[in-house]
């Protein structure tokens, strides 16, 4: 297998980086959306008092996305917004919308982005919070946007009864999503 030069970054040369460049996007090609769905699996089991979990709801929220005729970008975008909730539960909004951010437009990943703070209208009031507290992103192009989103993509999409579609059925759209070119340079991912 061929490897760089260098030991220390410092060390590196122009045909190093373009190497390292090269196998990277070959990965991110082959891997990034089996990646994606597998840490999705792995959010099934706990509900933690939900009636169900974390990996079904976000089936529900991506099958109800797709009924409703949502662009194939706002659907995979439903399938991933609680993504993070494993490892970041505090930040799961913030975290979901990078892991997006290159692959969608910045629309999606504002609506991604603040569905934490939105989805806080349908609980906070009830744990001495407050209800409203989206309310200071009101002035924001996209606020009606992301109120919308967990209305019906979000706050609804814990129903055990739900028919939702089975995971393989978003792999196409998720593998064209994330197969798009990013949007940003590799040199800016650094």
């Amino acid at each position: 297998m061929e490897t760089v030069s260098f030991v220390d970054m410092a060390d590196g040369t122009r045909e190093d980086y373009e190497l390292i460049v090269a196998k990277f996007a070959a990965h991110k090609t082959q891997h990034l959306a089996d990646q994606l769905m597998g840490t999705l699996d792995s959010m099934r089991g706990p509900t933690f008092g939900y009636r169900i979990d974390r990996y079904r709801h976000s089936l529900q929220s991506a099958t109800r996305a797709l009924r409703n005729g949502e662009t194939d970008e706002m659907v995979v975008a439903a399938l991933f917004h609680d993504i993070a909730d494993p490892i970041a539960p505090e930040n799961h909004s913030a975290v979901a919308a990078e892991i997006l951010k290159p692959y969608v437009d910045e629309r999606t990943h504002w609506i991604v982005r603040h569905h934490g703070l939105f989805q806080g209208y349908y609980y906070f009031h009830h744990l001495g919070g407050d209800r409203d507290a989206r309310d200071l992103l009101q002035e924001h192009q996209w606020f009606d946007d992301c109120a919308a989103f967990c209305a019906e993509y979000d706050q609804n999409c814990f129903d055990p009864d739900y028919d939702n579609m089975p995971l393989e059925e978003f792999d196409p759209l998720v593998r064209e999503v994330f197969g798009r070119e990013s949007r940003f340079p590799m040199i800016e991912l650094a």
